[in-house]
């Protein structure tokens, strides 16, 4: 966000290219794509049109919302289909991964993360490491669809409670299980964090970074 930019536009969600073992995983990502849609937000992800990532994207698109999806050239025909990346309104393909979480980042004003694997957790604590180094104050959710990242969640608790997470308030994730709620909740929070750049000069730079 740029010290310009008042309401949120976008939301990155990070998720699986599988569907999981758990249908509620699938319902989960389409739930939230046709509530960032509902909210008048654009999607930005991985470019992915299966698993959880394809449910995202179906999910806003049937909501009549806007799509960007980033995806590294080696994974399009992994991750999707060139016909499926398509029916995207925004398709840009990066040269590495590095490139891709580079431009997600920069064209997220948040950041939600649903069940996936290795590299889906990846993502999102890159997003926390930078946080944490004062990178950025955008909002960072965990979709706890039935619990999937407790595991993650008492882990990163295990970490604090041993001293390994300093400037720890920078590093406060949300923790939503109601999938409905996730959109609502991150824009009180954008709202939140707007009041306060506007309050005064020294708060400015929340803005600034976001």
């Amino acid at each position: 966000m740029s010290e310009n930019q008042s309401t949120i536009r976008s939301i990155c969600v990070y998720c699986g290219s599988r569907p999981g073992r758990d249908p509620e995983y699938m319902a989960a990502g389409r739930a939230l794509g046709r509530s960032i849609a509902a909210h008048g937000l654009r999607l930005v992800y991985g470019g992915g049109t299966k698993g959880i990532m394809g449910a995202v994207a179906s999910g806003v698109l049937s909501a009549g919302g806007q799509v960007t999806g980033i995806i590294p050239e080696f994974l399009v025909d992994m991750e999707a289909t060139r016909h499926s990346l398509g029916q995207l309104n925004e398709l840009i393909i990066t040269e590495d991964m590095h490139q891709r979480k580079h431009k997600m980042f920069e064209r997220a004003d948040a950041f939600v993360t649903l069940p996936g694997g290795i590299g889906t957790l990846e993502e999102i604590v890159e997003i926390m490491t930078w946080g944490q180094l004062g990178q950025h104050e955008k909002p960072m959710v965990f979709a706890n669809v039935n619990g999937f990242w407790a595991p993650m969640l008492e882990l990163l608790n295990h970490m604090r409670q041993e001293g390994f997470v300093h400037t720890g308030h920078k590093v406060q994730p949300l923790v939503i299980d109601d999938v409905e709620a996730i959109v609502p909740t991150i824009i009180g929070r954008w709202e939140e964090l707007a009041q306060v750049g506007a309050e005064g000069e020294g708060d400015a730079e929340v803005l600034s970074k976001l």
